[in-house]
């Protein structure tokens, strides 16, 4: 997620991983963006209730599963001032009730994403590539969603599943090397050399265990820096 702060007459954007697990994150209308920001949101494990007077199949199908709490109805005011959200995605067709709605989701103090509207949002979802607890995002600012999600399934093919088991490798590897290095200069260092393109290859490739003793190996070669 990339988080847009405003200063100085400029707008950057902080990237950030969020955890919404048991929140309260609130979509206002039920079409096909409504459908896509649910799917990850439920992923998340947010607590979801969608606000819309028709859900496109899939998102009927949920509802009726009890994935999500639906209220069958027109965005009305008062609603998220009374409910205080945790994230506001507007995506209904009435781009003047997404400024409605995005005002009052920031007055309850929510962060808010306008659909088709960058300008007015806090947050952007940037398309994703997960393998386990490898996250690689790719973004526009909410200027080209498009565009994000053509780049994540050229790239699909570049990160297969191995990449979400390495991670776990390098995890346990990582305590080790705090024994070994104990000054944080010397672990980047390690890992500059350790995690050369010959390795990472091999990753790719499915073939960890090899990786794995090369990383071992270097381990053992290292000397820290005087």
């Amino acid at each position: 997620m990339n988080v847009q702060i405003m200063g100085g007459g400029m707008s950057v954007q902080y990237p950030v991983n969020m955890e919404i697990a048991g929140r309260v994150c609130v979509i206002i209308g039920g079409g096909r963006v409504a459908e896509r920001k649910a799917h990850v949101l439920l992923q998340a494990g947010a607590h979801l209730i969608v606000i819309a007077p028709a859900l496109t199949r899939l998102l009927y199908q949920e509802a009726s599963t009890g994935c999500f709490f639906w209220l069958a109805q027109p965005y009305e005011t008062g609603f998220l001032q009374r409910v205080r959200p945790f994230l506001v995605f507007c995506t209904a067709d009435d781009h003047a009730v997404n400024r409605v709605a995005a005002e009052e989701a920031r007055a309850s103090g929510a962060l808010v994403n306008v659909a088709d509207e960058p300008e007015l949002s806090d947050f952007f979802v940037p398309a994703r590539i997960r393998r386990g607890r490898f996250l690689l995002t790719i973004g526009t600012g909410g200027l080209s969603p498009a565009f994000s999600r053509s780049l994540r399934e050229q790239l699909e093919q570049a990160f297969p599943p191995a990449f979400g088991l390495w991670i776990e490798r390098l995890a346990a590897i990582r305590q080790e090397m705090k024994d070994k290095l104990p000054t944080s200069d010397d672990r980047q260092a390690f890992w500059r050399v350790a995690l050369s393109r010959d390795i990472m290859e091999l990753v790719k490739a499915g073939r960890l265990n090899r990786a794995e003793v090369m990383i071992r190996h270097a381990i053992i070669d290292f000397r820290p820096q005087s």
